[in-house]
């Protein structure tokens, strides 16, 4: 892949993508890059997803095509540590203003905490860098506003980075929805479990306060709620939702301060021995004294304020209307999806235990979750799917399980950003600044219907008008 068709991938994707209309934008970019050097990156938020998924990832299998020219954190002891990890040889900085006016990047990736996404998304622009944000976009609906703003006014491009539609069983499911197979869809049902390790760790990190990641709504159900909008090719109009806090947090009769300090170790069923996991005691442990944040910290809490159980009813222009539900203290890790149209039902599942060939601990596969390891097998063999008939048999379809991280769906979205953005798209993966709004929309929608105990309509949060077709 040339260096002209990255390059003006990064300037025109939104434009491809979001439905934007950009003047000149290759024109502007390869004017202050005449010799069509590498892409050059900058980071900022080195925690577990930007030092290992946006960072030594990158380093390792991009580097061809990519440059890191600078780190950024509140953090300078984990500045060193990533700084080492990744193996880049490039100026750290705790200094975001500061980076951006001595390095000059073309991109900024952005992996900081929710709730300042919109902070360094906003900057990056005005500077005239195209981002690259990890999800989700923001937390609410007035920085969301500021995103928009900044993204038209800069003439630069926003990417969000929604990995999941990548994966090999999404992708099939898309695939049978449009050979139209089981005719026009009006419903999905759609239930997300977190197992009580993966679902448990939200709880013990900043993720467990709302004014940090919007709730797990936002935070985590982003991914799903993009899922649903890709699949269905259609804008949400409308949100009812149900939630509630009854498990983690105060719930519990007893707490401590940390894991590694509290006098339930014995009987806590949830306690964990951070000092087993050496990436997280070099990359938070190590540097508490610094920002003071805690990674092992205990899950029962009072401060904490998100709901642990959530249910939400969707309708979308086109007419079809979702029931989702997020679990987040489940045995085992996975989900069920299914599809009511006019001919027919599709029906499909990951990471149910009693239809996998091969048993796997959910611990473990909470580990592989997080380690960020493209060599990982993120689930054997293969996935399913069964199409059933109104007045006809069923049929079982089986689908290549993906390797490595979100069942396969990292390596393609990366490549697309990096390799070659210019490869075939016929089921449209590629997510833009109007994917990334939309995706939160519904989880904010959520929050504001259960705080509201009311049905909220999308076009109250957003000046973009939600289209039946997804543009």
């Amino acid at each position: 892949m040339s260096t002209f068709n990255r390059r003006k991938f990064i300037s025109r994707s939104g434009a491809a993508i979001a439905g934007s209309v950009v003047a000149n934008p290759v024109s502007s970019l390869m004017a202050k890059t005449p010799n069509l050097a590498k892409i050059r990156l900058v980071l900022v938020g080195t925690g577990i997803r930007g030092s290992g998924f946006w960072g030594k990832r990158v380093v390792d299998q991009y580097s061809d095509y990519v440059e890191f020219v600078g780190l950024c954190d509140i953090n300078p002891g984990r500045l060193e540590f990533v700084k080492k990890f990744m193996g880049v040889d490039c100026p750290t900085f705790t200094d975001f203003d500061e980076m951006m006016k001595k390095t000059n990047p073309d991109m900024v990736i952005v992996t900081t905490v929710d709730a300042t996404h919109h902070e360094f998304i906003v900057k990056g622009l005005n500077y005239g860098a195209d981002v690259l944000t990890e999800k989700p976009l923001t937390t609410d609906e007035d920085k969301c506003a500021e995103i928009l703003k900044a993204e038209k006014e800069s003439g630069k491009q926003l990417i969000v980075g929604f990995n999941y539609r990548y994966a090999t069983l999404p992708t099939k499911l898309k695939e049978i929805l449009l050979s139209n197979e089981i005719g026009k869809v009006t419903s999905v049902d759609f239930n997300w479990y977190l197992n009580v390790y993966h679902g448990a760790s939200y709880f013990r990190r900043w993720h467990g306060l709302r004014d940090k990641g919007g709730t797990l709504l936002v935070h985590k159900a982003t991914h799903h709620f993009d899922l649903l909008n890709w699949l269905i090719d259609s804008d949400p109009v409308e949100v009812y939702a149900y939630g509630s806090l009854e498990h983690y947090g105060k719930n519990n009769p007893f707490r401590g301060d940390k894991c590694r300090t509290c006098p339930h170790k014995e009987k806590c069923k949830f306690y964990w021995d951070i000092t087993g996991d050496q990436m997280a005691m070099d990359l938070y442990v190590a540097n508490e004294n610094y920002d003071g944040y805690i990674r092992d910290n205990c899950l029962w809490r009072e401060e904490i304020d998100i709901y642990d159980k959530m249910a939400v009813q969707i309708k979308y222009a086109n007419n079809v209307q979702v029931s989702y539900s997020l679990t987040t203290y489940s045995p085992y890790e996975g989900w069920r999806i299914a599809f009511n149209g006019f001919n027919g039902r599709l029906d499909s599942w990951e990471g149910i235990p009693w239809r996998r060939e091969e048993k796997i601990t959910q611990a473990e596969l909470h580990a592989k979750e997080m380690s960020q390891n493209e060599h990982e097998e993120s689930s054997p063999n293969y996935e399913e799917a069964v199409i059933m008939e109104n007045f006809g048999d069923y049929k079982k379809i089986q689908i290549h399980a993906g390797r490595g991280g979100h069942g396969g769906g990292d390596k393609p979205l990366q490549d697309r950003i990096f390799v070659d953005p210019d490869m075939p798209d016929p089921f449209r993966h590629a997510a833009g600044i109007r994917d990334g709004v939309m995706s939160i929309m519904i989880g904010i929608a959520a929050r504001k219907s259960i705080e509201e105990q009311r049905p909220v309509r999308i076009e109250e949060l957003t000046s973009l008008k939600p289209s039946e077709k997804r543009l």
